[in-house]
């Protein structure tokens, strides 16, 4: 379609602010971009759409411009949202470049303008998929009706016969048609599109799993954490998002399709970007949640002020459960050898993926009730952090039962579902490590717990392999006798033990501390503590029984005695 149409369909609200002489120019695609530079994902022919956040000066205008023109970009759409109109200094660049340059009124969404541009695209180039691209509308609604891309899946099956699903990283269904993947097949295609596309395969990858014939396409991100672009150029450095994009696996052998059919894959490919970008949207109030709560507790802030933040974050993260659940941390890093990639936020997206139980069957993406959606995760350097809630019946969760019968989640569970796709993504590169706390009951224990994964990554860190996982069973007290052991995570034992019991007897000056010493001294024996501290047993049941409760351990186990006089003994 030419640039021409799009100015002459009302519905758009693009307004022309300079380049009449160039509307003849053909658009073959639409990109949507805030980047200052957006280079690596265009390939030319595009339509740019722009919310002009890049733009902090009128010098900005020029270098953007000229990137754009270099590119083979075909006109820019600039939204006046931000700014209220569109600067002159964009405008007199465009006009230098010969850039066709369109405002976008406030009351149209880009998306708006993505969808129309990638159904007229499709819609001339492909004939047979017309009908698909006329009600791929439904695509871009939100709530129950819209039916997310399981719509468009959908229209693939019940028009051209093609069953498609959209895959995670690991393999997990995001969406599919009627028919689900045979188990095992997920994992399998996407560690053959991982290994395809860290070797610079063209796309669409092939590949035959079981006699089958499938097709995998990328579905590009912005690959710089949860803004996603609906591009279809290939990313510089590969490395950036490979770890965390998509991908549609479609049950065919795209090798003797016509161009017109592979391009309108390419399409839906694009709208599905579009669709996650809205549901990333959706997260930030997670996402800012899980940060805010990561900078108080590495600042050191008062339990009670943690607690708080807790106390909003729990109806966020569990909708409907009303009580307050307990809490574990999962730290997680992605290392490549020989480059300087911001790690950060891929490992967060990544982190997001991997905490979703992979047993949990694939709802649409436009429900409430996506796993994914009470996972909140922050990251901090190259370091992504999950806060994961534990409710109550976290101990019947699949992947939350340990085989030591323990609630909460696993490292070797974890380790499992991710180890053989990833690691044809992380090639010879790359590295993923995981490191997983005990759940901890209070806000007083959060400390301690972030701790204890950050060693248990680095435990895991020692190990060979592309992707290493250790849990905190792998920080136990026989560990901590070693004398290699780093001081650190002797820090980190005492603190998720006694920090709880120390906040408490600041708080309420009720010498949890000294009753703990005087009981382990005194063998655990009722009679002989109580009179050693000048109490009544029933005062000193009472103490002992909020220290377990603070703590989540019992003082009639050995191995939990034990624990305590080394972590007293290290204090």
């Amino acid at each position: 379609m030419r640039l021409r149409a799009l100015l002459e369909t009302d519905a758009l609200g693009l307004r022309l602010l300079g380049g009449a002489d160039e509307l003849d120019r053909t658009v073959r695609g639409v990109m949507t971009t805030d980047l200052r530079d957006p280079s690596r994902y265009l390939s030319g022919g595009e339509l740019v759409l722009t919310g002009l956040a890049w733009r902090h000066t009128p010098e900005d205008s020029e270098p953007f411009v000229r990137i754009l023109a270099s590119a083979g970009v075909v006109g820019l759409a600039a939204g006046e949202a931000e700014l209220g109109s569109v600067p002159v200094d964009l405008v007199e660049a465009c006009e230098r470049h010969r850039l066709p340059l369109f405002s976008v009124t406030e009351s149209v969404a880009f998306a708006t303008i993505t969808e129309h541009v990638v159904r007229q695209v499709s819609g001339e180039r492909a004939g047979d998929l017309a009908a698909v691209v006329d009600r791929h509308r439904r695509l871009m609604t939100s709530g129950p009706a819209g039916g997310g891309p399981e719509v468009v899946l959908d229209l693939l099956t019940s028009d051209l016969d093609l069953h498609a699903w959209v895959l995670s990283p690991i393999g997990r269904q995001v969406a599919g048609s009627d028919t689900p993947l045979p188990a095992g097949v997920g994992p399998a295609l996407a560690a053959e599109h991982l290994a395809a596309s860290r070797t610079g395969r063209r796309s669409p990858h092939r590949v035959m799993l079981g006699g089958t014939a499938y097709s995998l396409f990328p579905i590009r991100t912005s690959g710089k954490g949860p803004e996603r672009i609906a591009g279809t150029a290939a990313s510089r450095d590969v490395r950036e998002s490979v770890l965390s994009d998509w991908l549609l696996a479609v049950e065919a052998d795209a090798g003797d399709w016509p161009a017109a059919r592979l391009d309108l894959l390419q399409g839906v490919t694009q709208l599905i970007a579009v669709e996650r970008d809205r549901r990333d949207s959706a997260r930030t109030v997670r996402r800012r949640l899980a940060q805010e709560v990561l900078e108080l507790v590495q600042a050191g802030a008062a339990p009670s002020e943690i607690a708080a933040r807790l106390r909003v974050a729990a109806p966020v993260l569990l909708p409907g459960l009303g009580a307050a659940p307990h809490w574990q941390v999962v730290v997680a890093r992605v290392e490549w050898d020989g480059g300087a990639v911001d790690n950060g936020p891929a490992a967060q997206a990544l982190l997001e993926e991997i905490l979703v139980d992979p047993t949990v069957p694939a709802d649409s993406m436009a429900s409430a009730a996506e796993p994914a959606d009470r996972i909140a995760v922050a990251y901090s350097g190259e370091e992504a952090i999950a806060l994961v809630p534990l409710p109550a019946v976290a101990a019947d969760h699949p992947l939350e039962d340990g085989a030591d019968g323990s609630p909460g989640l696993h490292a070797e569970s974890l380790l499992a579902a991710v180890q053989a796709p990833l690691s044809g993504g992380l090639a010879d590169d790359g590295r993923l490590t995981l490191g997983v706390s005990a759940p901890v009951h209070s806000a007083e224990g959060l400390r301690g717990a972030l701790e204890e994964a950050r060693h248990a990554r680095r435990v895991a860190a020692a190990r060979p392999g592309r992707v290493a996982a250790a849990g905190h069973h792998e920080l136990a007290s026989h560990v901590l006798l070693l004398p290699f052991v780093p001081d650190d995570v002797r820090r980190a034992f005492t603190a998720r033990l006694l920090d709880p019991l120390r906040d408490y007897d600041r708080r309420h000056r009720a010498e949890l501390i000294p009753t703990l010493e005087a009981f382990l001294d005194s063998d655990g024996s009722w009679t002989r503590c109580a009179t050693r501290l000048h109490l009544h047993v029933n005062t000193l049941r009472y103490r002992v029984g909020r220290i377990e409760q603070l703590t989540g351990r019992d003082l009639s186990r050995l191995e939990d005695k034990l624990d305590f006089f080394l972590a007293l003994r290290m204090s």
